[in-house]
């Protein structure tokens, strides 16, 4: 399967890229197999997520896969943020081939990590069972 004009677009044209000073809160997940790092940063405002930067060594899925995931989330609440799934992120791609699905799980967890950072800061309680690494792409064997 070669990649879609979607992933083309978002690898060549990333969105939201870049580190943000004062981040609310901060996720980094990264996959010991293929050597993808993603870094989330979130500013959140009255449970919305107002800004949001990545920072992503990897290949053109994981960039692409990076940046729409911070559109996706972008003006969501906190909860809506942690309903992203990595099957979202594939489908708003228009797919990735199957080799490179693992980058769309990474997606997933390191916007999950973001918001667990931003929950563990503001001493707000949460279930740690949302945050679990699924163990899908060995990221909690991560930095």
């Amino acid at each position: 399967m070669a990649y879609s004009k979607k992933v083309m677009d978002h690898f060549a044209n990333p969105r939201n890229v870049g580190k943000m000073d004062n981040a609310d809160g901060v996720g980094e997940v990264g996959n010991a197999k293929c050597g993808d790092i993603m870094k989330v940063y979130l500013k959140v405002d009255d449970d919305i997520i107002t800004d949001v930067k990545f920072n992503t060594f990897g290949c053109a899925s994981a960039i692409a896969t990076s940046s729409i995931a911070t559109e996706m989330i972008k003006g969501k609440n906190l909860q809506e943020a942690l309903s992203l799934s990595n099957k979202a992120v594939v489908d708003a791609l228009d797919g990735l081939p199957p080799s490179k699905v693992h980058c769309s799980v990474l997606a997933e967890e390191a916007v999950k990590a973001a918001i667990s950072d931003y929950y563990i800061r503001n001493n707000i309680a949460h279930d740690s069972e949302l945050f679990k690494c699924t163990g899908c792409c060995n990221s909690c064997d991560n930095l």
